[in-house]
């Protein structure tokens, strides 16, 4: 294939060496890859995604005010997206085989999940992204928004909010998810044999958490009680397209 069908990925660069971090940004590199699409990475900071985005897409309305963000993609044809969401809805459609069943409960459920369990480890993953995986391009942007957003200075988050109170908040819902992920246990995936956009959330999150740290990782498993081997078993059933991260 030419250059010219490749798809486009506006990504977030990690510290070296340079893979996919973020969880947004996971969902789509996990369907493009599961879909066999034909794409290259443009890592993109956090400072030049608006100035990247904004002649091409409208801004988000966004509660915290974010207007652009990634993922973002150029498809062949000139086409723009912005929101991981959209890029699925768009790509699902252009490309319907294998389908990633947008359609199932299970997907808004998860989604569900997700805007619950995002606010409540706050005070983990917000103070150590930049200390951890961020470039230093990035790290102005980083902490002039994010205490904005979480109405304090990212240290005091990680005091008040952070630790094991935040995994105690969490609880609950990564309970929830490992009770979706035991339903049926013909395979290791939300749909049992049948790969599903849902497993592609619920991997992005989970890789973000890996990628934040070990200690992270070992935080979220121990939370997740004597069945967290459900999660793992995920992410080893989506290993061949989890393995391009970085191009």
């Amino acid at each position: 294939m030419s250059s010219e069908d490749q798809i486009v990925l506006y990504d977030i660069p990690s510290v070296p060496p340079c893979k996919t971090w973020s969880l947004n940004p996971w969902k789509t590199r996990l369907l493009l890859n599961y879909k066999g699409l034909n794409y290259r990475t443009e890592w993109t900071e956090y400072p030049d995604i608006k100035p990247k985005l904004q002649d091409h897409v409208p801004p988000a309305k966004s509660p915290l005010g974010i207007e652009y963000s990634s993922p973002a993609i150029t498809l062949p044809d000139g086409t723009w997206i912005m929101d991981s969401r959209a890029i699925a809805n768009e790509i699902e459609k252009r490309h319907p085989t294998p389908s990633v069943h947008l359609d199932s409960p299970v997907l808004s459920k998860i989604e569900e999940i997700m805007t619950k369990i995002m606010p409540a480890l706050v005070g983990i993953y917000v103070p150590l992204v930049p200390q951890r995986l961020l470039n230093e391009a990035s790290h102005p942007h980083w902490y002039k928004t994010r205490p904005v957003w979480v109405g304090m200075p990212l240290d005091q988050l990680q005091r008040e909010r952070g630790g094991q109170k935040a995994w105690d908040g969490a609880k609950p819902y990564i309970d929830e998810v490992t009770k979706m992920l035991k339903e049926d246990q013909s395979g290791p995936y939300f749909l049992g044999k049948e790969i599903s956009y849902a497993d592609f959330v619920w991997a992005g999150y989970l890789i973000f958490m890996q990628r934040i740290g070990q200690d992270v990782w070992e935080d979220l498993m121990r939370t997740a009680g004597a069945d967290a081997e459900v999660h793992g078993k995920l992410l080893l059933g989506l290993d061949q397209w989890t393995a391009r991260s970085d191009k």
